[in-house]
């Protein structure tokens, strides 16, 4: 999910280079939709393993995999944030140099979550 929601980020920067704000916000627009899908995703199977009894207290494991997990949970919630303020700008034609900069933040976010998925997935 997070890896296609950073190819809408390039197609927006991509947009905002050539001038076309509306179409860099909707592509924005589309990023937001897949920060929303994977915290989703990722509160959905939170819940199935708490109920499973693998609480953040069951081990060294699950501590780590909750806390590492919701940081980055936490800095893609705010990078959603951040980017729905920037499209709203951008719509306007307004600072489309920031859509490549929370660009910039969203791939570094996806490439944290590229290292920390083999670690919490593979791992378990």
């Amino acid at each position: 999910v997070l890896l296609t929601s950073s190819l809408f980020a390039v197609l927006a920067h991509r947009a905002a280079e050539a001038g076309d704000g509306k179409k860099a916000a909707r592509l924005l627009y589309y990023t937001i939709g897949g920060a929303v899908t994977f915290v989703c995703v990722k509160a959905f199977e939170w819940n199935m393993e708490i109920s499973h009894g693998y609480t953040i207290t069951a081990n060294t494991f699950w501590s780590f995999y909750y806390t590492a997990a919701g940081i980055h949970a936490l800095h893609v919630i705010a990078g959603a944030i951040i980017m729905s303020i920037v499209a709203k700008d951008a719509a306007k034609n307004a600072e489309l140099h920031r859509v490549e900069l929370i660009g910039i933040y969203w791939h570094f976010v996806d490439i944290v979550w590229i290292f920390l998925f083999p670690l919490l997935y593979i791992a378990k």
